[in-house]
């Protein structure tokens, strides 16, 4: 019986630092490796290069756009949907994987986290680029009994943590590795 593909919600800044954006290149790369399916806000900064990464590496890439206009998604989005919710578009990209990556971020990404949070799916936190991720990471978002954002001061902390979720969850994959996993 076939199963569901894996998804993976990238969220952060849309105008991040060159070193975030470098790192979030690296991580859709590395989850569309284990073949995982690329989920972000569809926008720039973190979301595209999130994409990009993943794309380059032979991946699929949904961008969750707050607007009506399919042609409003970054390039490197292989699905578009519009949602024209605004930033009500926020519990839709919160809910649409099965793990969230936060790296640096600002108030949209803070209320991504705190939707994903409630509905209980895993949180990684790449600290290394401030932000909500820095702040959470290693806490819980409130008082619910849940596991805490999970603080990933490295990449390949947050690369073990995901392989960690996907064998929870069934999903044993060997990582097809590039030639090269130098971010352009």
């Amino acid at each position: 019986m076939p199963h569901r593909t894996p998804q993976a919600v990238v969220i952060g800044s849309s105008d991040a630092p060159p070193e975030a954006c470098r790192d979030a290149w690296r991580i859709g790369a590395m989850l569309a490796h284990r073949g995982v399916i690329v989920v972000t806000g569809g926008g720039g900064g973190v979301m595209e290069e999130a994409c990009r990464g993943a794309r380059e590496a032979g991946g699929t890439t949904v961008g969750i756009l707050p607007g009506d206009r399919l042609d409003a998604a970054n390039p490197w989005c292989s699905v578009v949907v519009p949602t024209g919710l605004g930033h009500a578009r926020n519990a839709v990209t919160a809910l649409a994987g099965d793990l969230v990556v936060v790296v640096g971020g600002a108030a949209g990404t803070l209320s991504e986290v705190s939707l994903a949070w409630i509905h209980d799916r895993p949180v990684l936190a790449l600290t290394a680029h401030g932000g909500w991720a820095e702040r959470l990471g290693g806490r819980g978002v409130d008082e619910r009994p849940r596991p805490p954002v999970v603080a990933c001061p490295t990449l390949d902390d947050l690369e073990r943590e995901v392989d960690a979720i996907l064998a929870a969850r069934g999903v044993v994959r060997s990582p097809r590795r590039p030639p090269s996993e130098e971010a352009p």
